[in-house]
């Protein structure tokens, strides 16, 4: 009895033994059946091979199509060709060993003709629709959609079958219905995947619907009011986008002209030289990242944690520097003030230049911020709504500050009444150095925030200084809440204008505006009260 077992066990192993070797001949027969001279011949053993369901399949299929795919001289093996700085490095098409490299000339192309190249893509759609990893399913039914190859079909129908994950289906669906509209099917066909695509609703399947009702007849009417569907919805969608954009603009605004309300409202100082402030946080983020890149490549995923302190605490101590050593002797005279701090503005560019060099440089976004969060058609990226979020914290901090400190209590009374205060004690100039200095701070931190969405480059804060003036004036100046409403007002109606009559035009609109507003509220849309003030 043991000696049939192990008998019939030994006829099982034999079996089994020959069985692999042949599944690995006939997958390198397949493949070596590529070199026909026949186009048609050709096209015919790449369906053999996609017949083969083997996974190799795919990478000598695109090998083929991208010309990649070639014949060694020497021995007629068919290999896969890869460039690289040392040559051309070779790897068997049949087993994936590497080869080594060769010489050009010792390599012949298999070509490919257009009838190849449908055979191909019909090949590879049949070998990756059905493909165990539901991801490569995903991409291949987005690919399909996108080619509109009606060779995908038969195909495509065979993955929707097969189909067992919703989401993978619904893709696979509307891949089909692509291919419908686009090819020979009957009215209700067409119909239903003019109602697959307008469910879909994106700018891919609205060009498909209005191709298919570039024609006549009841399809092209049911194409055309799915279209017009489409098209109504996805403007209500570009609104709020334009919207939530605005606000994101709006809390940029809000970090750079913050801190400038501050020091114009308290010190009554145009400080031309705020936009700086903005460009050395930007440049302290950068400074921070790169040395925890090179002392700790754990930390450097914490670097604008790190630097937001930094630059906070770097611009401040510059900005209090501007005002001990320039400021304090020009106040009451505006003009020379402003001429001042526009000359320490080219300064502190220049010296910025002279450390960090005039190119651009650039603040990686962390792994915590990356990516987008999806809503319908819209794509918000994280980094956008971490800075609004991280405005409006910067906002609530520096208004409990101003509410809850004796500093803030200073600070108000000094804005509303400077020879009042100074005659209850105050130390006004002192009371001005820290004022200017927690503005600059402020500056600062909007500049680390600014790395994330801009390049960071010695002309970084000019493209905020104006748009931050106009901020301050619209709002009130002084006044934080005035501020807050002002700077996501602006940027709102920025991105609501753009799409109207351009960026440029836009904000030369925006500014018009403001002027008019000005003219029937010369102190903004929250003005400060009180007896110096009103005087």
């Amino acid at each position: 009895m043991h000696a049939v077992a192990r008998s019939g066990l030994l006829v099982l192993a034999l079996a089994l033994s020959a069985v692999s070797p042949c599944r690995a001949d006939d997958f390198a027969t397949r493949v070596k059946a590529l070199e026909q001279n026949s186009y048609s011949k050709k096209a015919k053993a790449v369906e053999a091979l996609a017949a083969s369901g083997d996974a190799r399949a795919i990478e000598v299929l695109r090998a083929l199509g991208e010309g990649l795919l070639f014949l060694r001289a020497s021995d007629g093996l068919p290999v896969i060709v890869r460039e690289t700085e040392g040559g051309l490095v070779l790897k068997s098409a049949s087993s994936g060993a590497d080869l080594g490299a060769a010489p050009p000339g010792a390599l012949q192309k298999i070509k490919v003709n257009n009838k190849v190249r449908r055979a191909i893509r019909a090949a590879l759609a049949r070998l990756t629709l059905q493909n165990a990893d539901p991801e490569v399913r995903r991409n291949a039914a987005d690919a399909v959609f996108k080619s509109a190859d009606t060779a995908a079909l038969k195909a495509l129908n065979a993955a929707i079958a097969a189909e067992t994950l919703a989401d993978v289906k619904a893709r696979q669906l509307q891949a089909r219905a692509a291919l419908v509209l686009g090819g020979a099917a009957s009215a209700e066909d067409k119909r239903a995947a003019i109602a697959v695509l307008q469910a879909r609703g994106d700018r891919d399947a609205l060009s498909l619907l209005r191709a298919a009702a570039a024609g006549g007849g009841p399809v092209a009417e049911a194409a055309d009011a799915a279209a017009a569907d489409i098209e109504r919805k996805r403007r209500l969608w570009d609104a709020l986008q334009n919207v939530i954009y605005g606000l994101s603009l709006g809390s940029v605004l809000l970090l750079a002209a913050i801190g400038l309300a501050i020091t114009f409202g308290v010190m009554g100082v145009i400080n031309m030289a705020h936009g700086e402030m903005v460009m050395i946080g930007a440049y302290v983020a950068f400074a921070v990242q790169q040395a925890l890149r090179s002392a700790a490549p754990g930390l450097a995923e914490f670097s604008l944690l790190a630097a937001v302190p930094l630059a906070f605490l770097t611009a401040g101590a510059v900005g209090i520097a501007i005002e001990r050593g320039v400021i304090r002797f020009l106040y009451g005279r505006p003009l020379e003030t402003l001429l001042a701090t526009w000359g320490v503005s080219l300064v502190l560019q220049q010296a910025v230049r002279s450390i960090f060099g005039p190119t651009n440089r650039e603040v990686s976004t962390p792994s915590w911020i990356s990516g987008a969060l999806e809503l319908g058609p819209l794509a918000l990226t994280y980094k956008r709504l971490a800075i609004i979020v991280f405005a409006l914290l910067v906002f609530t901090a520096l208004l409990l500050v101003l509410r809850k400190t004796y500093f803030g209590l200073q600070m108000r009374a000094v804005t509303q009444n400077r020879a009042m205060a100074g005659a209850m004690g105050i130390r006004t100039g002192r009371l001005d150095a820290l004022t200017f200095g927690l503005g600059s701070g402020i500056a600062g931190i909007a500049g680390v925030a600014l790395s994330q969405i801009d390049n960071v480059s010695p002309n970084l804060g000019q493209a905020y200084i104006i748009d931050s003036f106009m901020v301050v004036v619209f709002g009130g100046v002084g006044n934080l809440w005035g501020t807050l409403l002002g700077a996501l007002s602006l940027g709102v109606a920025n991105k609501l204008l753009e799409p109207l009559s351009g960026a440029v035009l836009g904000k030369i609109l925006v500014l018009v505006l403001i002027i008019l507003f000005i003219q029937k509220r010369p102190r903004g849309l929250f003005a400060l009260r009180g007896r110096a003030l009103e005087s």
